[in-house]
């Protein structure tokens, strides 16, 4: 159980918070969204928590505090934190060319004109690096963003629908496929994370699953975050559901998931699932600089240069956005599209196009509040997964937020905005 403080001791006032189940019970009321569950810390100490409406609408049961979820791309900050484990021990280096691990990126090249049965090359103007992997600056997309030719070539390979496909295969699979653009020119969000998930089972001689946690999960705490669910917690899981015109609708029920067999290929990018209580513990190690109670992941200066600016020249994601090809496109999954799950929708786009915002390695960095139009702090270290899930770290503010719900996509509605003001109006001190 996560042990409550007043809002008053950490600064917080309890009827601003009171703000933010007013606004967010209606989406479960007006038939939006199922359920959901929202936490606010500040200063160490959890200070509001508040889960309204229900995990799975067909057996009629309710959102708890233990409920698991799918968090999907919240996966990928974990799976960074992960890749500067071995940088801290000097395993792998953030300049390092990725063929140094996976010979077939060695000679990548970059889409010039065509479609997805026949297209031209033009040579990369430099290696893809480990760095360009962090901070989807590598040329690498997603099958399902439907804009480029590259996507349906994606699509054509069927990454993440092969339930025999293993990391090893999806790697080789990319290497034979072209760039999107030159490595550290443009900004594309992208499968790198789960490329990366290989690169750590190759320096580390682990797979993924062990290597988190042997490193994050164990030291953390954090007993319900994998990326296949027990048996004995199969009760706990909650139901996904995808945005329809009349609501929504169930696309993947708890009791037949995918998520309760161990997966061939883990998802670094977007395959955990987690609870609200182990996602606090892993944001709190975060604001603390790598640490949290006793439990050391990773060292202070290298926590400052993931949640630091890494986009060239110090830019924003608003000029590093690649340019969609489509015009006729539905609403995307916003940050991030989970490895497990059937949409059933065509047209998915991301967003890229965020002024004032930067990223790190694995995450969104506010360089100006201003200039996004939004209520929080610089040095805001944020990302949020497709099923509408989001968490944030405020250093400045000493404060940490986590939303979860099962809602795809994310874009569905405002909820992150949203959030960002109820939790920050409430600060009075």
């Amino acid at each position: 159980m996560i042990e409550l403080t007043r809002p008053e001791t950490v600064g917080l006032s309890a009827d601003r918070l009171g703000r933010i189940a007013a606004r967010f019970n209606r989406y479960v009321d007006e038939g939006k969204i199922p359920g959901y569950l929202a936490l606010i810390a500040r200063r160490g100490k959890a200070a509001y928590l508040h889960r309204y409406g229900l995990r799975d609408v067909e057996a009629g049961l309710p959102v708890e505090e233990d409920t698991i979820f799918r968090i999907y791309s919240m996966s990928k900050p974990i799976t960074s934190v992960a890749v500067l484990t071995l940088y801290e021990r000097s395993r792998l280096h953030l300049d390092d060319p990725a063929s140094e691990y996976i010979p077939g990126f060695r000679e990548l090249a970059v889409f010039e004109s065509g479609d997805e049965h026949s297209w031209r090359t033009v040579p990369a103007e430099r290696e893809m690096t480990i760095r360009d992997l962090l901070t989807h600056t590598s040329g690498l997309t997603y099958g399902h963003m439907r804009a480029h030719p590259i996507d349906a070539m994606y699509r054509q390979r069927k990454f993440f629908e092969d339930a025999e496909m293993t990391l090893a295969d999806f790697a080789a699979g990319l290497s034979e496929l072209p760039l999107l653009f030159s490595p550290g020119t443009r900004w594309s969000y992208s499968v790198a994370t789960d490329v990366l998930g290989y690169i750590i089972e190759i320096v580390s001689g682990k797979s993924l699953d062990q290597y988190f946690a042997d490193e994050i999960l164990a030291p953390l705490g954090m007993v319900d975050t994998a990326f296949s669910i027990a048996p004995e917690k199969a009760e706990r899981f909650a139901a996904n559901y995808e945005c329809a015109c009349d609501g929504f609708r169930l696309i993947d029920k708890p009791g037949e998931s995918a998520y309760l067999r161990q997966p061939k290929l883990p998802s670094g990018g977007g395959g955990l699932i987690s609870t609200a209580s182990d996602y606090l513990r892993f944001a709190q190690m975060l604001l603390n600089k790598g640490e949290l109670d006793g439990a050391r992941v990773l060292g202070r200066r290298t926590v400052e240069l993931m949640t630091s600016n890494h986009l060239p020249g110090g830019c924003d994601l608003a000029n590093m956005g690649y340019a969609l090809y489509s015009d006729t496109r539905s609403k995307g999954v916003g940050m991030g599209l989970g490895a497990r799950h059937n949409l059933r929708r065509g047209g998915i786009r991301t967003e890229t196009r965020h002024e004032g915002v930067g990223f790190g390695l694995g995450g969104s960095v506010m360089l100006d509040p201003a200039a996004a139009q939004i209520l929080t702090s610089p040095g805001e270290f944020a990302w949020g997964g497709a099923a509408s899930t989001f968490f944030w770290i405020d250093p400045r503010e000493e404060m940490t937020a986590i939303f979860l719900t099962q809602l795809m996509p994310s874009s569905s509605y405002p909820i992150r905005r949203e959030l960002r003001v109820l939790a920050n109006q409430a600060i009075v001190e």
